[in-house]
């Protein structure tokens, strides 16, 4: 009894010890028959990015500009004489057209017949006294001759100042003639030039005074339009500048003019013929006049004419730069550098930008004819970066 309780005993104190034991063995068993890890950095693949393959471009520069469409010469319809309106034209009319020389209006000349008639009359009584004068002049001088007093007789003596004053008399008759005769044209009022009539304010049976206006007309041979062009634009477009000493108008560049009428877009060319005298003080704009001709003419199928008071908006064609770059704006970091793509790095390049047009800009110089230019934006750029260009996303930039 006491051998088995001894047993039972050092059976107590030994089976944690073997358990921990076995669990040890096994634990080590474990551990030598784990596969062996591998330590591997992780591989961060570059960003990809669109990129713009560069080739030297040659680029007309435009500046865009807008105005309102006038009349080159605008006048008042002026009679020169009064009286009673007896006739209008058709053409004089808001609105209509007329050629020059064209009868537009005319007074009734009755009166200013009865004036060139009495006028006539006049010169013939100035003309017979003149011829009496010349007469007894003659007679005058041969009485004197026949005296024998010898030397030259006075003025008074030949009748001098009575043959003076009847020449004078008969010019100025003859004077007062002419201008009955012109005051008699000028009952028929004619047209100065080709044009339009904006408004009229005479019918017939009106009575009309001189210098009184009758209608305001407009030539039709040309049309301008005043643009104004901003001080730093002067750069990109040759203006005609006017100088003291210049004996011939420069000419000017080319313009195009568009405007939206009836729901489509119509367009029309010219020329900048001049630039205003002095620029604007509050804007700092120079003003460029630009003439289009014969803008009522039916030159285009469909297309309106370019009617006074359209408003327009003008592309002013300048300057050409040959062998320049044009890039979206994206591509642009800060005021003057861009990210250049050389051997799967970034690189930072300074460049000199000519203009910023619309949405892209013209690169001068700092770049090279087959190099590429990253055009996605990234948020955290270094030079030497590595990124990956897409064959698919390389892009060649349209000429503006």
């Amino acid at each position: 009894m006491r051998i088995e309780t001894m047993l039972l005993r050092l059976l107590k104190y030994l089976l944690p010890v073997v358990v921990l034991a076995a669990g040890a063995l096994a634990t080590r068993e474990l551990i030598e028959s784990r596969p062996k890890v591998e330590t591997r950095i992780p591989e961060v693949e570059p960003p990809l990015v669109r990129a713009a393959l560069l080739q030297p471009q040659r680029i007309q520069f435009k500046v865009e500009a807008q105005g309102t469409v006038v009349p080159r010469t605008e006048s008042a319809l002026v009679p020169e004489v009064s009286g009673r309106v007896i006739e209008v034209s058709p053409a004089l009319a808001a609105g209509g057209f007329f050629e020059k020389d064209e009868m537009l209006l005319r007074i009734d000349s009755e009166d200013f017949e009865l004036a060139v008639v009495r006028t006539r009359a006049e010169v013939a009584r100035e003309v017979h006294r003149l011829e009496l004068e010349v007469a007894q002049a003659e007679v005058a001088r041969k009485e004197w001759d026949s005296l024998g007093r010898g030397g030259e007789p006075s003025p008074l003596v030949v009748r001098a100042p009575q043959l003076a004053e009847a020449r004078a008399a008969l010019e100025s008759a003859r004077a007062a003639l002419r201008q009955a005769e012109r005051d008699l044209e000028r009952t028929v009022i004619r047209a100065p030039y080709a044009g339009r009539v904006r408004e009229k304010s005479v019918d017939v049976g009106q009575f009309v005074s001189r210098g009184a206006s009758v209608a305001r007309i407009y030539a039709v041979d040309y049309a301008e339009v005043r643009l104004p062009v901003p001080d730093d634009e002067l750069a990109f477009v040759d203006l005609p500048l006017d100088y003291r000493e210049q004996s011939q108008p420069k000419t000017g560049p080319r313009v195009r003019l568009m405007a939206d009428f009836a729901g489509r877009m119509h367009s029309w060319w010219g020329r900048i013929v001049r630039t205003e005298g002095e620029i604007d003080p509050n804007t700092r704009m120079v003003h460029a006049i630009a003439q289009v001709e014969n803008p009522y003419g039916r030159t285009a199928a469909g297309r309106p004419p370019l009617a006074v008071g359209m408003f327009v908006e003008a592309e002013i064609y300048g300057r050409v730069a040959r062998d320049v770059f044009l890039l979206p704006r994206a591509a642009l970091r800060g005021v003057d550098r861009v990210l250049v793509i050389a051997e799967g790095r970034l690189r930072f390049r300074q460049v000199r930008v000519l203009r910023r047009q619309g949405e892209m800009i013209v690169i001068g110089s700092g770049l090279e004819a087959g190099e590429m230019v990253c055009l996605s934006p990234l948020d955290t750029v270094a030079d030497g970066m590595r990124v990956r260009v897409d064959p698919q996303l390389v892009e060649a930039p349209e000429v503006g």
